[in-house]
């Protein structure tokens, strides 16, 4: 494409072509050989409009372009504050020439992901689709994970895209239905290629007991890959903050670390010496560590319905880590028209996951006959109820065993989702009935039940 052409054109001719390709497959030759033009005139490598090729391929073939890819969808905060109009005018055009080439590169990360295709879908396509996602999520400023639900600590960053998270989610769901997962599992090498995510194994979830042998033994890795890897993000979170009260009953231990400098200096200032500028310190003062702890019962509820399968990993996981806190007794429980004790295996999440079986419908006053007995001490439990709560024609005798605990001084906590996303439907016969009693339904990332039972626990 000749060098005249403005740079506003030949952004659009980017964009148009993106358009284009995801609407419709089929390449149109217009706009294909004037999209490479472009490409080709600014520098970049033609393989940028090759859907086939993976942006961690392009990069590794030109590792100049990983910088540029990082960060690259997030909004440009500085202003120009540059007044002679000359030198404006030359910043402009270089303004606009690196547009041109931002909108090559977002083009590529774009098409990657959002144009998938249909038909079968291979375990290489998969993880190549998981990488360019990935790379998505780092041109937003986010981790890999973050916005599918894995294994990020935050959502959408300052909600730059709206809905994000649960489209990449569906998408790599999508992928995940397509593939022939249990050929796939069967070979060792071509299950070595899976990256394990949320989509991924709520489909090893589902299909294990189909599972047998070589297949069984690798969806088990992956399932144990993917549940180590959140725990090691959640237990940071949960220990962010540390459980109990400061017991002042306990002096403190007089070592360095511990030392209060700001109150030692403060004590002592009668004691400065103007004339030699020194502060001459009598008695160093000690920040109090010890805490007072009072044993606490965790009592958590799970919906294992088919709409609740991420909520019911993710709890599960945060479970085991609050069962690993001092003085704080975890109880687990998981339900559809049945419940089962799974308290047993509370420090073991993989084997939780494991016994579950999704799908069902859902009979909450059977669960909580199960949960009522394991309150003890009302003021010192807390009970987490995840539920989408739509109940088969039972919502009433449901509500009034919750009401009942809650005012016996039960801590009652209502999640309805605790995923990245946040996006989860709750019955809002509930929800209001929730809001009335003082308790309303938390929906959202699991940050906010992290936060909730610290603070319980504090």
């Amino acid at each position: 494409m000749p060098e005249a052409v403005p740079d506003d054109n030949r952004r659009q001719v980017l964009y148009w072509r993106l358009l284009a390709r995801l609407f419709d497959p089929e390449e149109q030759a217009g706009l294909e050989s004037a999209s490479l033009a472009v490409v080709e005139d600014i520098g970049l490598p033609p393989a940028l409009l090759d859907p086939q090729t993976s942006v961690d391929s392009i990069v590794q073939r030109h590792p100049e372009l990983a910088a540029e890819f990082d960060g690259l969808m997030v909004p440009d905060t500085e202003t120009d504050t540059d007044t002679d109009t000359e030198a404006t005018a030359d910043e402009d055009a270089r303004d606009r020439a690196v547009e041109v080439r931002r909108a090559a590169l977002v083009s590529k990360v774009l098409l990657n992901v959002f144009s998938t295709g249909s038909g079968a879908v291979s375990a290489g396509q998969l993880s190549r689709w998981q990488s360019d996602a990935g790379r998505l999520e780092r041109a937003l400023g986010s981790r890999p994970g973050e916005l599918r639900g894995g294994r990020g600590t935050t959502p959408d960053p300052g909600g730059l895209v709206p809905g994000l998270g649960p489209e990449l989610g569906a998408i790599e769901a999508d992928l995940v239905r397509r593939m022939h997962l249990r050929e796939v599992l069967a070979d060792p090498e071509l299950a070595a290629r899976l990256t394990p995510s949320m989509s991924l194994i709520e489909q090893l979830l589902r299909d294990k007991s189909n599972l047998s042998g070589v297949a069984l033994a690798n969806a088990k890795s992956l399932i144990r890959r993917f549940v180590d890897e959140v725990a090691d993000v959640l237990r940071t979170q949960v220990e962010k903050t540390t459980v109990g009260a400061l017991d002042r009953s306990v002096p403190p231990k007089r070592v360095y670390r511990n030392l209060d400098l700001d109150r030692t200096i403060w004590k002592n200032l009668t004691n400065y010496s103007p004339e030699e500028e020194r502060l001459y310190v009598d008695r160093l003062y000690y920040r109090h560590t010890a805490r007072r702890t009072t044993p606490q019962r965790l009592v958590v509820v799970v919906d294992q319905s088919g709409s609740m399968v991420d909520s019911m990993v993710n709890c599960t996981i945060l479970a085991s880590i609050f069962a690993g806190l001092p003085k704080v007794d975890v109880h687990l429980i998981a339900y559809d028209t049945r419940a089962i004790d799974l308290t047993p295996w509370v420090h073991e999440p993989f084997e939780v996951l494991l016994r579950t079986k999704l799908g069902g419908g859902n009979d909450g006053p059977v669960a909580m006959a199960m949960a009522r007995p394991k309150i003890a001490e009302p003021k010192n439990t807390v009970l987490v109820w995840i539920s989408d709560f739509y109940e088969f024609d039972r919502s009433q005798p449901l509500f009034e065993g919750i009401e009942e605990v809650h005012r016996s001084g039960v801590k009652f906590i209502p999640v309805g989702s605790v995923t990245s996303s946040g996006r989860q439907e709750v019955n809002p016969w509930f929800r209001e009935r929730f809001k009335t009693l003082g308790t309303p339904v938390i929906s959202g990332h699991i940050d906010k039940l992290v936060h909730e039972l610290k603070t319980f626990l504090t």
